[in-house]
This record gives structure tokens, sequence and C-alpha cells, in this order.
């Protein structure tokens, strides 16, 4: 029976940050500049299309729109494959059924065929490539993760300026036939990044024991519990729900002025080009914006504070967009793209770092479909709502200020309940410790202490009893593991500390070294073990 190497990472295997690692950062930005820019690259198609199926712009604007709305809804659909298959397959797959809905839509003869292949197809193939590639890439990264994340979201800058004026060769070499034709043939491409996507492997150890520092001897291998196709338990943590919030009430503002900036620069007198130019500056600014926001995401004294810089780059956004309000000439508006460029990067690199260490790596294929899926309401709320706005008043400025207020909102919703709730939540620590030993361990305490009765019987001496560790010298040790800066500095998240007693006797039994196995399980970071021993007579 043919079977499928699922790539979760197992707990025991750390991210690489590197080697193969590179490559699976390559495919990551390829794909991530497919899913966002390609909404935006079909759009130069859509005069055509007007005046092929005699349609409004209205009628071709749905086709981004439905794109969209597969690239965020699929989300819980994507987890669900994605935790059944692996990202592997589920990519190759994904890049087969973006390149098909390209083909078929070139022999479409209605608009609504091409709202079937270019926006259901199509959309539903660049959402099995978008969220696995970034699952993977939460893989193979650890300490580089927030590099890695700012490099792969600049792929969508760097895709859109390259695809766009692709689309407007195409069109007038070959028309929107051939165009929707031979992109189709580019798609495939997520085939090959997909096959970039190699899963982790636990390494090898012979005859599958670990060899304790003491020279006990400790079974690996335990009983792995059937992996959720879809965890929901993500909402039991406070992070994720105002992560969340956050998050669906910042998207209702956040691609608003990329798409009505043209058409405010339009409306104040200037010419096509001229408005035009103003994507293409916002494009440049982003480009490299977002591997600079991972960088400054990765230095040490920043990283603990991530989601902080995450909200100070959504406040930053906001306020972009309300000087952008007050701009009455061309010199406003590019003032306006520069500043909107910055911090518009700033939040497409932090955004999935955030998640990523919220969640930490097992949980984090669950929880993006799931954000995702909450995103996508917000989506498209967003802009036909600002377009309404927009007819009601014939004002752009206040577009811009309800961006701006709804962006700068989700700031202040992430960084006070971060600081109120989170925080409050990590000072009871100890009263979160488990204490608990498995039926293994269980075993092998009881095989010591036999040993001990014998090895005593044989030197003469009496049997004595192994008195248990105090529960003061317990949170003496969990303590010291807490007070590791180079062990708690990953996350501002609580950490979870599960400590099992060890018992091992030395030699002539007059003497027993009793011991803390204790593990540190850290959002956004494998599991850590440390053992602390303490020496006591019997």
């Amino acid at each position: 029976m043919g079977g499928v190497a699922v790539d979760d990472k197992p707990s025991g295997v750390k991210a690489p940050d590197g080697g193969w690692g590179w490559a699976v950062l390559v495919g990551c930005f390829v794909i991530t500049g497919f899913s966002y820019a390609f909404p935006k690259a079909v759009s130069v198609f859509f005069k055509e299309l007007i005046r092929e199926f005699d349609v409004g712009y209205s009628d071709t604007a749905w086709i981004s729109s439905i794109l969209l709305a597969m690239l965020y809804g699929t989300g819980p659909l994507c987890s669900v494959l994605v935790n059944r298959f692996g990202c592997r397959p589920v990519m190759m797959l994904g890049g087969m059924f973006a390149s098909l809905g390209m083909i078929l839509a070139s022999f479409s003869t209605r608009i609504i065929h091409i709202y079937l292949c270019t926006g259901v197809i199509t959309g539903l193939g660049l959402a099995l490539n978008f969220q696995p590639s970034l699952i993977m890439l939460n893989r193979y990264f650890s300490e580089k993760r927030p590099l890695a994340n700012g490099l792969a979201a600049a792929g969508s800058p760097v895709a859109l300026c390259c695809l766009s004026p692709l689309g407007q060769t195409l069109q007038y070499q070959y028309g929107w036939r051939g165009g929707f034709l031979i992109l189709g043939g580019m798609l495939l491409n997520c085939c090959a990044c997909g096959a970039l996507m190699r899963p982790l492997l636990p390494p090898k150890k012979p005859g599958g024991l670990e060899e304790d520092t003491d020279g006990g001897v400790e079974e690996e291998k335990k009983p792995h519990p059937k992996r959720k196709l879809l965890d929901f338990s993500v909402f039991k943590d406070r992070g994720f729900i105002i992560y969340t919030v956050a998050a669906s009430v910042m998207v209702l503002g956040l691609f608003v002025p990329p798409v009505f900036v043209v058409s405010y620069a339009k409306s104040l007198g200037y010419e096509d080009t001229q408005s035009a130019l103003l994507l293409t500056i916002l494009g440049f600014v982003d480009m490299f914006a977002r591997p600079a926001s991972g960088l400054l995401a990765g230095l040490k004294c920043v990283r603990p504070r991530s989601v902080y810089l995450f909200s100070f780059a959504m406040l930053f956004n906001g306020c972009s967009d309300l000087i952008g309000s007050q701009a009455n000439n061309y010199a406003g508006l590019v003032v306006f793209c520069v500043f909107f460029g910055m911090s518009y990067g700033m939040v497409g690199a932090l955004q999935f770092e955030v998640l990523m260490t919220i969640v930490g790596t097992e949980k984090f294929s669950s929880a993006i479909g799931l954000v995702l899926l909450m995103e996508a309401v917000a989506v498209l709320l967003g802009p036909p709502g600002a377009g309404c706005l927009l007819d009601a008043t014939h004002q752009y400025m206040y577009v811009f200020l309800l961006a701006g207020c709804e962006v700068m909102l989700s700031a202040f919703v992430i960084a006070l309940c971060n600081f109120l709730c989170i925080s409050k939540k990590q000072e009871e620590p100890e009263a979160r410790m488990e204490m608990a030993a498995t039926a293994a361990e269980q075993e092998g305490l009881n095989q010591q202490e036999d040993k001990e009765e014998k090895e005593e019987k044989l030197h003469g001496g009496e049997a004595g009893k192994i008195t248990p560790m105090k529960m003061g010298e317990v949170m003496k040790l969990v303590k010291e593991i807490k007070n590791d800066d180079k062990l708690t500095a990953w996350s501002p998240y609580p950490v979870k500390i599960t400590a099992v007693l060890l018992r091992t006797p030395t030699k002539g039994m007059k003497n027993t070294r009793k011991g803390m196995r204790i593990t540190v399980d850290i959002p956004g970071k494998p599991a850590t073990k440390q053992t602390r021993h303490l020496t006591t007579s019997c």
C-alpha cells in the first residue's frame, strides 16, 4: 500500500536554519509573488474582456475578487490537506490547478466561464501553494526565520513589477486569450516550487535508544498521538484570538489605498502615466522594506517583542493613510506612496512571523488556515465598502481616513491586549507547570529501586527509601530554566515547562542522585531538554 511522506516536523528535529532551507525560501519567494501579484496582474486584461464580452468594469472586477476570496477563504481546506498529505503533494496539485484554470479560461465564451476558471480553479491552485509554502518556511527556519519571512514576502512586489508589464506585452502581442494561455504555462512553475519542499526527517539513532548523561538508558519511542486534520485548540490561546481579531480589522483598510490611489491622482487632474507611476513607487519601496523589516525583527533585542513591532507597523500604516487623505497635489501623493510602501512592507514581512511566534510550529498549519478564513470576509468587505463610501461622498479623503482609522484600531487592539492579557498570563507560569512521568519512565524507576535493594543486600546495607524531591527544589530548578535568556528570549508568550523526576542510584548506594528532566516548550522553537541534578542522602 503506497504512502505519502507527511512532513509534519517531528518534535526532536531542529530547524536547519540554512542548507536546503534556502531552496525552500526561493520556492516560497516565487509562490508568494504569484499568489499576491496575480490577482492584480490579471487586471491589465480587463479592457479587452469588457470589449470581448460586452460587460462593465464592475463585472470584470469580480475576477480579482474571486481570486482573492479563494486565496483567503480556502485556508481551512488547505490546512486539512497539508495535515493529511503533507506540503509537497498539495503544492504540486495546486500548481496544476492554477495552470489548468488559466488554460481553460483562454477558451472562454462567456464572462462566467472566466469566473469559474480563473477565479475559482486558479484561485484554489494558488491557495494550495501559498499556505503550504509558509508552513515549510516555518519548519526550516528558527533563528533566521524573521529574515526568511521578510525575503519571502518580498516576492509580492517583485512579481507585481514583473507580471504587470509582462501581461501588457502579452496582450498587445497575442491578445487576452494568448496571454492567458502563456500565463497558465508560467504557473506550472508552482509545481517546481512544490518539489523543493522536502520534508524534514528526524536523525537516525542506532537501536532507537537514547543514552542518558548518568549512564542510564531511556527508551526513545513513545506513543505518537494521531494528528488532527484541523486543530481548533488554537482558539484556547489568548494570543491567537487577539491576533485574529486585530488582523481581521486591519485587512478591512490595508488593501484600500493601493486600489484607489491611481484614481485619486486622476481625480486631481493628472495623466494616466503619472497616476500609474505612483503604484510603481509604492512597489519599489515595498520591495526593500520587507527584507529590511525581517532583519530588524531578527535582532536579539527586538525578536521577543516582535508583536509590538508589528503593532508599530500597523500604526505607521494607518498614519500614512491619514497623511494621504490630506494630499492635494502630486508631490503629496508621492510622499504618501513612499511612507505607505515602507509601512505596507513592514506589515507584509511581520504578519506571518508574529503568527508563527504565537502558535509555534506544530499548530501553525491549522492556525494560518483559520486566520485566512477570518480575513477572507474582511478582504471582500474592505474595498467594496470603501467604494460605497466614495459613491456617497465623492471625496477620496474620507476613503483614506476610514482605511487609516481601521488599521490604527487594529494596532491598538493587538498592542494593548497583548500588554494587558499576555503579560498577566506570564506572571503565573509555575501554576501551569506539569509534573508527570510516563509509564515507561515509571517502570524504569521501579527497576532502579529493585536493583538498588539487591545491591544493598550484597553490600550488607539496609534497603533505604528514596524520598521524593521537595516542591521547593522543583520550583528552584524551574526558575533557573525560566531565567535562562537563551531559552526564554524567543517569544513574548508563556513558556510551557514539563518536569519529570529522575532518580538514579550512585555507587555504594549511600547517596542517591535525584534530578529533573525539564522540557521547555517555547512557541516558535523546537522543544529543549535540560537535566538538572541534586544529590541528597537517603
